[in-house]
């Protein structure tokens, strides 16, 4: 990994849930974004919940360990349509943000709506949309082969810098 300058930060975003928890870790400067690495922590239905939560902590523990973030946005849960469908992502969730907790890392969580109006200024947008300018504002990032829960992942990241005043 390459040094970070005086005015950059690393930050993590978090697009949390059972079968597919995405990371996404960029620098963040004055006036730009740059990716640093990204992945999606998938697990199978057919394990017990408490060993998918405990494969996700651990995969996100050596994530944080290896790249030790200073802040990090988490996307909170959005459920309009299927209060039953929230609870497994609760869980996620939960066990991510004791996991930053733990490591010291500042979190702030943004709706989904919020997220989408910070990348695209619409709440609205559709995953090709905020792909899209996701792409834009990372230039020279490979977004094609980024699974949908990564880039949602450094949409958080690139919500939480323009949402946080730096070094707070």
């Amino acid at each position: 990994m390459r040094m970070r300058g005086h005015n950059e930060q690393l930050v993590i975003g978090i697009d949390p849930g059972l079968a597919a928890t995405g990371w996404g870790i960029i620098t963040s400067g004055d006036n730009y974004f740059r990716h640093v690495a990204h992945g999606t922590i998938r697990t199978s239905a057919h394990c017990p919940v408490g060993e998918r939560l405990s494969q996700i902590y651990h995969q996100m523990r050596e994530v944080v360990q290896r790249y030790q973030p200073q802040r990090a946005g988490v996307e909170s849960l959005y459920f309009a349509r299927n209060v039953t469908s929230a609870i497994p992502v609760a869980q996620a969730r939960g066990i991510i943000l004791l996991l930053l907790n733990e490591h010291a890392v500042a979190c702030a969580e943004y709706p989904p709506q919020i997220i989408k109006r910070m990348i695209t200024d619409d709440g609205r947008a559709s995953k090709s949309q905020v792909r899209e300018m996701v792409g834009t504002m990372l230039e020279g990032t490979a977004l094609p082969a980024m699974s949908a829960h990564a880039v949602d992942a450094i949409a958080a990241a690139i919500c939480h810098c323009n949402s946080v005043p730096r070094f707070a």
